[in-house]
């Protein structure tokens, strides 16, 4: 839903990072506005810092500029402890990181701006939830960190923290 309010605006490109790749859904998205060049990368937000950046250096390298990035990956599954962490908020870290390094101005960059997806859980935990909870919980005081660096750094980071969507 993000991507399709996305191609509806004046965007050059969308550049999709995701695990499972979708050509319909890529497809549709180019319907919508054909001027916006989408491109999809396979994506695990799981991966380490280094294939990110790796990744990373490949899309700066064809597009030259890259002005927003929206973490938005998530789960849910409390059974699953290490994986709701690691997509949850080290994904989130890692690729928010790994970007630091391109739009940092006092490395030259030119900034940007980071949405990084919370929850509301975030803010007021849900009992049956902990973990998601406290991964989301995670990811405000993360950003919140970050975004007191925009001065220095030129990145503006915000989160945004949706209740329960479908």
């Amino acid at each position: 839903d993000t991507s399709r309010e996305l191609v509806k605006r004046d965007l050059k490109n969308l550049v999709i990072l995701d695990r499972i790749d979708n050509p319909a859904a890529i497809a549709e998205l180019k319907a919508i506005n054909p001027k916006v060049t989408v491109t999809f990368y396979p994506y695990d937000v799981t991966t380490p810092l280094t294939e990110t950046t790796k990744l990373l250096k490949t899309i700066f390298a064809q597009l030259k500029t890259v002005d927003v990035l929206i973490n938005g990956a998530g789960i849910l599954d409390d059974h699953q402890i290490e994986r709701t962490i690691a997509v949850n908020f080290t994904g989130l870290v890692n690729t928010t990181t790994a970007i630091l390094d391109f739009w940092d101005k006092r490395k030259g960059g030119p900034g940007g701006v980071i949405c990084n997806i919370g929850s509301v859980t975030g803010f007021n935990a849900i009992y049956q939830v902990p973990v998601y909870s406290a991964s989301k919980a995670a990811v405000v005081s993360f950003t919140q960190s970050i975004a007191k660096l925009a001065n220095v750094t030129g990145v503006t980071a915000f989160t945004v923290n949706p209740g329960i969507t479908k």
